[in-house]
């Protein structure tokens, strides 16, 4: 007798062979346009219009993927149907997870701090053993749409979920305000846009029409197609770059090489006089503003005397309008009264000092931390603190790898347990090949401005320094300190945020590899904008209206408040991105902090310890959100000057804002811990509930 296949077997293979057929055609498409922009810049395109179509075209894709997903089905907005098999899932989580930080800036943190960046390597990669060993697996068999779901049936009540969804809401708010400032740096320097704003807004559409139509399904394919752009645009130009300084196109291979001949250009630029001189004016000025800080009336009104009459000056001479202007400018930016002078003087002179150290205040990046252990009494404690701020830091990324919500929704949308799991391992493979990159770009870009760009004179400088310094002075800027005519490295100022976009620019690629880099970002900002986005709205909507105001409230409509909220908190996000509050890095580890915090110990607990209750999970949860959350408003500048605070900055043992969480995780595990032994177990049912998830049938 001949035994027929099940029909539901056949379905889901025949849907997987349809997917690999379409993004195999998708890929060889996408390059294809890269060979054919190519063909154009040599035939003389301009690179306005190369600029705007590698904004333009993926937009465009992303729109069609967007559309032809449009749903009103709850399952296929909230989890998509539950039918993204493994491989695509990790391919959409990788993009979900390569954010703006990691593809603008982790190579720039990396070339900035050398081998203490390798804490963020190190703890994105390492989350994931958690998510896939502790909760990835658990939260599938629960089976329903949010971490607010699961707070609320394992801890019995509204109170849980109520905090989640709060908890929720701050992390992937922050986290999705980092990469809306990535799309503006990627916009504006794409279309030539003069304001960064206007440069956020637009690339808000494209962010809104991939996840506004249809939640989790659209989003999810739209990752995908995301994932190749990012992956192919971030690969391409860091095989270029390793094969016109090596001759090898496999920058992982030749990264000690060049990691060596960095070293070699960091003793020679530490023994040049010149660089030496520049370190003692950079003090010298610093110098200047202590005895500005020191009379600060005096002084602001002596600044605005002479802005004043340099503006008069270039009137009367009939200067051109540009310069008057730009003298306009600077008078209208003096500060308005001696506190924020005072303020704002502090942090240049601390910026200056920061610089005027050798090689800019950049570590050598091969050092493992600052100072020494075998030093004087300072370089041992510079040491020790370094240390700790390197383990706590790794411990915060990947405990909050394992708390974020959103990306703890995309092993909801798997066929099965199984499947959740092995998602997991794709989206670990598809995150190494960037991470693994990173790394090595660093130390090429390093090694190209060390030897090629530092020691030019500033009128032969690239075009690229005074393109980057109008889309944001702050993230790029030169200055003659020493009047000699040539770019010492102190002089150059370079933020972590526009170095891979800078790179094929640095390297003298051609700029259809600019565009295709600066789309490579934009898709990974807007991968993660949509998740978290969806993220918040699901939350409000689902969580807080359907759950806990109107749970008799039809589907549509809840579908429907959803779209209506994430459009509003879309645009809330797009303001607070445009006040440029903090690099992107900080933000995004801020995410990780507050999601660790609240979630990790609430999450672990409630899979692995049955004794947990619920008001130990409120308590712990409040306990570690709050001192995280407190010790960030305390210690770090932007937080401190937004609330007020004008008490002394003390950081416990020497840890940085950025590892905050370092401190809320052990407190939240603790409360919980001690609270539910201090007040009655939970009931049977939860018991019950917390057995079947440990130990699920097998699938």
């Amino acid at each position: 007798m001949r035994h027929r296949l099940p029909t539901r077997p056949l379905v889901a293979l025949a849907w997987r062979h349809r997917l690999h057929w379409l993004y195999l055609g998708y890929t060889l498409c996408f390059l294809g346009f890269l060979f054919g922009m190519g063909v154009l810049e040599r035939w003389g395109l301009p690179r306005q219009y190369i600029g705007f179509i590698f904004l333009a075209a993926p937009l465009v894709i992303y729109a069609i993927i967007g559309v032809l997903a449009r749903t009103t089905d709850p399952a296929e907005y909230y989890v998509a149907g539950r039918r993204v098999p493994a491989f695509y899932n990790g391919m959409a989580t990788g993009a979900d997870w390569l954010s703006a930080a990691s593809f603008i800036g982790l190579a720039g943190t990396l070339y900035l701090s050398g081998y203490g960046g390798l804490a963020f390597v190190m703890g994105w990669t390492g989350g994931f053993v958690l998510v896939a060993l502790l909760l990835a697996p658990y939260l599938r068999k629960f089976g329903q749409f949010t971490i607010p779901d699961f707070l609320g049936a394992r801890y019995e009540g509204q109170l849980p979920r109520l905090i989640g969804l709060v908890a929720t809401i701050l992390c992937s708010f922050v986290y999705v305000v980092a990469q809306l400032y990535g799309v503006g740096l990627i916009t504006t320097r794409l279309t030539s846009i003069a304001s960064f704003e206007i440069g956020i807004f637009l690339g808000l559409g494209g962010v809104l029409v991939c996840s506004f139509l249809g939640g989790m399904r659209a989003i999810t394919w739209t990752q995908v197609a995301q994932y190749i752009v990012l992956i192919v645009a971030y690969l391409v130009p860091v095989m270029w770059l390793s094969a016109n300084q090596t001759g090898v196109p496999l920058p992982q291979w030749v990264y000690g090489q060049q990691l060596q001949a960095v070293g070699q250009a960091e003793i020679r630029l530490k023994a040049d006089p010149r660089e030496q001189e520049v370190i003692r004016l950079l003090r010298d000025q610093a110098r200047g503003l202590d005895e500005k800080m020191a009379h600060p009336e005096a002084a602001l009104q002596a600044d605005r005397d002479a802005a004043w009459q340099q503006v008069e000056a270039l009137k009367r001479e009939n200067a051109p309008l540009y310069e008057i202007q730009a003298a306009e400018r600077t008078l209208a930016r003096l500060p308005a009264s001696a506190e924020v002078a005072v303020a704002a003087w502090r942090q240049a002179r601390d910026d200056l000092l920061a610089r005027a150290r050798p090689l800019a205040g950049m570590p050598d990046h091969d050092q493992q931390f600052d100072g020494r252990p075998d030093g004087t009494a300072e370089e041992r404690g510079r040491y020790d603190t370094s240390r700790r701020n390197f383990l706590a830091l790794v411990f915060c990324l990947m405990v909050g790898t394992a708390g974020l919500p959103h990306i703890l929704m995309r092993y909801y949308t798997t066929p099965s347990v199984r499947e959740a799991r092995a998602s997991v391992g794709w989206s670990l493979l598809f995150i190494v090949l960037l991470y693994m990159t990173a790394p090595a770009l660093a130390v090429l870009v390093k090694y190209e401005i060390f030897n090629h760009l530092v020691g030019q004179r500033f009128e032969a400088l690239p075009e690229w320094i005074a393109t980057w310094n109008r889309v944001d002075p702050s993230l790029l800027s030169v200055s003659d300190v020493n009047h000699d005519g040539v770019l010492q490295l102190g002089e150059l100022r370079i933020g972590s945020d526009i170095l891979v976009l800078a790179m094929p620019e640095i390297a003298g690629l051609p700029y259809v590899i600019t565009g295709l880099v600066a789309a490579g970002g934009l898709a990974a900002a807007l991968s993660t904008a949509d998740g978290l986005l969806l993220t918040i709205s699901n939350a409000l909507s689902h969580d807080f209206y359907f759950r806990m105001v109107s749970p008799r409230a039809i589907s549509s409509r809840r579908v429907m408040l959803s779209k209506l909220l994430l459009l509003l908190v879309a645009l809330g996000a797009a303001w607070v991105a445009s006040q440029k509050p903090a690099n992107i890095l900080f933000l995004v580890s801020a995410a990780f902090s507050l999601a660790a915090s609240a979630f990790f110990p609430a999450l672990v607990l409630g899979v692995f310890w049955q004794r947990a209750n619920r008001w130990g999970a409120v308590a712990g949860m409040l306990a570690g959100l709050g001192v995280t959350f407190w010790y960030m408003a305390t210690t770090h500048p932007w937080l401190r000057g937004g609330l007020g605070i004008t008490t002394p900055v003390r950081l416990w043992w020497g840890i940085e804002p950025i590892s905050a969480g370092a401190f809320g995780v052990p407190v939240g595990f603790a409360v919980i811990i001690l609270v539910s032994w201090l007040t009655p177990a939970p009931p049977a049912e939860v018991r019950e509930f917390v057995q079947r998830l440990r130990y699920p049938r097998a699938d």
